[in-house]
């Protein structure tokens, strides 16, 4: 099979692979248990918080270790709306991960207001929007730092000097941009994961400014600074810090990639441009067929792709982010999305495109 799905996930790295074993294998104790052991785990645990860390330009008493981004995400909004004390008004976008959309319908359901603002043509939201938006009682806005259906890149640095201006919490969620982009500018909270970066599935983590007094959502728990609780898996945290020491984003190969892939695309389909985007996400619209008959055939033809994030497949409307843009249901529902990954060729391309033009 020729896997263009890194979007949705990757295969986890040799070395990722190795530390996870030999974690498991050898040093199986539990990270807050008394023992050698346990110290043992503890010891490998905090060593990979301050990679993490280091990777975010954050100080490692913020980090903390999550199951997924998913997790991450309802954590850092919830905990940092509960926190806030002059008000329930909360800025987002319309075309955030579903599980960010999943925190603000509860928040909306405890009293909370949500304002979303749609993408521009360009894939990013109107900075201006976003400042007439702020009311004063907004305590939270909470965006992606890239989208993972099209890979705009929003203007988080511009956004993050807003906020502070405005003494407003601000969430960035970064699982598709982690150790691709840097974060320039300092924020209140971030979501990260394992598993988009060759590390391993059920392992994230988050990051909320240690200085800020957030509310535990289970009150009692006693793991990570009480925000989470359950016994940590050291073997996935440990891989976790590998793959990020591991990874490298090489912006070249994935430009040439998708020159390569736009330059052969039959005359039915055409990728989704934005003013600031990752090269190695592709949003795909195909005139008169539905996304999901072009992943069937692919999928037939041996190549894996998706029709947008993985968290949103069962959807009959078509993808946040195209509709967020002002695509209609029809065009959103012709919308798939090709991924490249640190494995992918050239010759897999022509591949992909051979079978594009047979459907």
């Amino acid at each position: 099979m020729i896997y263009l799905d890194y979007a949705a996930t990757s295969p986890m790295t040799p070395k990722a692979l190795k530390a996870y074993c030999k974690v498991a294998g050898q040093y199986y104790g539990n990270s807050a248990s008394l023992h050698d052991l346990g110290g043992q785990a503890h010891y490998f645990v905090e060593q990979a918080r301050a990679v993490v860390a280091k990777s975010l330009g954050v100080n490692s008493d913020g980090v903390i270790f999550t199951g997924s981004g998913t997790e991450g995400n309802l954590i850092s909004i919830l905990s940092l709306a509960l926190a806030a004390d002059k008000g329930k008004h909360i800025i987002s976008s319309q075309a955030e991960h579903t599980s960010v959309h999943a925190a603000l319908n509860t928040l909306e359901k405890m009293g909370f207001e949500v304002t979303k603002l749609p993408l521009q043509q360009d894939g990013c939201i109107n900075v201006e929007h976003l400042r007439e938006a702020i009311q004063e009682d907004t305590v939270l806005i909470t965006l992606q730092h890239v989208n993972s259906e099209i890979g705009s890149i929003q203007p988080i640095e511009e956004i993050a000097e807003i906020a502070k201006q405005s003494n407003v919490l601000f969430h960035v969620d970064c699982v598709q941009s982690f150790c691709k982009l840097s974060l320039k500018q300092k924020v209140d909270a971030i979501t990260v994961s394992a598993h988009k970066i060759g590390g391993p599935k059920g392992c994230g983590a988050i990051y909320i400014n240690p200085k800020l007094r957030v509310p535990a959502l289970a009150p009692g728990v006693t793991h990570e600074r009480g925000l989470r609780g359950g016994t940590l898996d050291t073997p996935a945290i440990v891989a976790f810090a590998t793959a990020i020491e591991d990874y490298q984003y090489e912006l070249q190969h994935y430009e040439a990639l998708r020159q390569y892939f736009q330059k052969s695309l039959p005359e039915t389909c055409r990728i989704i441009e934005c003013k600031g985007q990752l090269p190695n996400i592709c949003g795909v619209l195909m005139k008169r067929v539905e996304g999901q008959y072009v992943l069937l055939k692919l999928n037939e033809a041996g190549i894996c792709i998706s029709t947008g994030s993985a968290c949103d497949i069962h959807s009959e409307s078509g993808t946040k982010a195209i509709l967020s843009m002002g695509y209609s249901i029809e065009a959103a529902r012709q919308f798939f999305r090709i991924s490249f990954g640190p494995a992918t060729t050239f010759k897999e391309i022509d591949r992909l495109q051979k079978a594009l033009t047979v459907i």
